[in-house]
């Protein structure tokens, strides 16, 4: 079942694509220095939802960053932030002066933020990864949630996504809010899993870095492409909260280390950050700050998530695997090539399509 189909299923047309203005039901996720204009534009040139990444970007390269994909698209893009950034109300009036269609964070960002984003014209979609969650940002106004189960890579929660998402598709039901599965989606049998779910799209962060257009070097997709699905463990040895990250021999070092050796090296990473982007010390410490209070991370959590964004630099932008983590759902393993944007949405779509008919033609 699920040969390609001459035509896209009308179940592909569905109120995600109406909302945001896009081809698909696929959304390409918001990763540190991977989500850049390059990927983020060929995702919304193939017809789906690219999120540009600007949680890793200072204010000036987000301006520069949104100038170079409307550049090379001018269909609709979203841009991720940080909801306790400093500057993220500075960030939500860029992007509705650039008319930025969506907003979205990684955390839920709290009801004046939601509503300022609004006042733009902006659609807001927070990350997501328990029900209660899901019931939270409802009631504040969001218009659609990204529901990450487990199996996805970077910061995760614990229950798997066939757990998880009908729990959030059963709460929001009736709702306006538009439900996006994530957490273990790579073809188009998982896509029309999810619309049997309740959800409205899926979202792909490790599909999308394996392409083509993704601006990781080779020689790091390398290392995902030769990972199995055993090959990711999460830890809370990057950022001391958990992290889905390739389980390299880097990690495994950061794994065993000592209290007294983690701490040094991540001031030393935080202020090798700080310098790289420009930030004022005041505003590291104002943003440690506001993570302690919105995630409830303790002093050390804290200093270890400033220690974060150099160690994804280090194999993401640097080609340094051996130095740096990879963030990576389990999805991974069964990730064997590189098609662009466009072939990779294709081929979902076709798949999808296929299988939908098929089950149709089997109802008759």
């Amino acid at each position: 079942m699920g040969g390609a189909a001459a035509r896209p299923h009308p179940a592909l047309r569905n109120g995600f694509t109406a909302k945001f203005g896009v081809e698909y039901p696929i959304v390409q996720t918001g990763m540190g220095y991977v989500s850049y204009p390059s990927l983020v534009a060929a995702t919304a040139e193939a017809g789906g939802l690219g999120i540009l990444a600007s949680a890793t970007m200072t204010y000036e390269e987000l301006v520069a960053a949104i100038a170079a994909v409307k550049k090379r698209t001018a269909k609709p893009f979203a841009v991720n932030l940080r909801a306790d950034a400093p500057d993220a109300a500075e960030r939500i009036d860029l992007m509705g002066r650039e008319g930025i269609r969506v907003a979205s964070f990684a955390q839920a960002p709290k009801k004046d933020l939601i509503a300022r984003a609004h006042d733009l014209g902006m659609l807001v979609v927070p990350s997501i990864g328990a029900k209660r969650h899901a019931q939270k940002v409802a009631e504040w106004g969001v218009d659609g949630v990204i529901v990450q189960g487990g199996e996805g890579g970077g910061h995760t929660g614990s229950i798997p996504t066939t757990l998880l998402l009908p729990q959030v598709t059963d709460v929001l039901r009736g709702s306006d809010v538009t439900v996006i599965a994530a957490g273990g989606f790579f073809d188009g049998r998982g896509l029309v899993a999810a619309l049997a779910y309740g959800a409205d799209a899926i979202a792909m962060g490790t599909r999308f870095l394996l392409t083509s257009d993704s601006p990781v070097g080779n020689a790091v997709k390398d290392v995902y492409l030769a990972t199995d699905v055993n090959g990711t463990v999460v830890s809370k040895e990057v950022d001391g909260v958990p992290h889905r990250v390739l389980a390299t021999d880097f990690v495994k070092r950061l794994e065993q280390r000592s209290v007294l050796a983690r701490y040094p090296r991540s001031i030393a990473n935080a202020l090798r950050f700080r310098k790289l982007s420009g930030a004022k010390l005041t505003d590291m410490a104002r943003e440690g700050l506001a993570m302690k209070k919105s995630q409830g991370l303790s002093w050390p959590q804290v200093l270890m998530a400033a220690n974060t964004p150099m160690l994804l630099k280090a194999a993401m932008v640097d080609g340094r695997p051996d130095l740096g983590v990879m963030a990576s759902g389990q999805v991974v393993g069964v990730i064997e090539d590189l098609p662009s944007c466009a072939e990779l949405i294709d081929r979902i779509t076709a798949q999808a399509s296929g299988i939908l008919y098929e089950l149709e033609a089997a109802r008759v």
